[in-house]
């Protein structure tokens, strides 16, 4: 599993919407990167910053924040605690 440093956070970010509410499928290239997820593992945080995330917290996130990475087939996103925009 993968450790975070200081103030990262591991999200597993849920899968992209496959389908409409009216139930029109959207191709692959047309779906938007999701911008929701779990806290899988934290960081100690900073000394002037304390981490205030914890596992298993649900996540939104900003759209181009963080670092993708993929350990054993599952795709991770490895970001800053101020990338993550609230808890839901």
């Amino acid at each position: 599993m993968i450790k975070p440093l200081a103030d990262r956070v591991v999200i597993e970010p849920k899968e992209a919407e496959t389908q409409t509410a009216s139930g029109l499928y959207i191709p692959d290239k047309a779906q938007e990167k999701p911008q929701q997820g779990v806290i899988v593992a934290v960081g100690p945080g900073k000394k002037d910053e304390p981490m205030e995330l914890s596992v298993g917290d649900e996540v939104l996130y900003g759209k181009y924040a963080g670092t993708e990475v993929t350990v054993e087939g599952k795709k991770y996103l490895i970001a800053k605690q101020s990338d993550v925009l609230a808890i839901i």
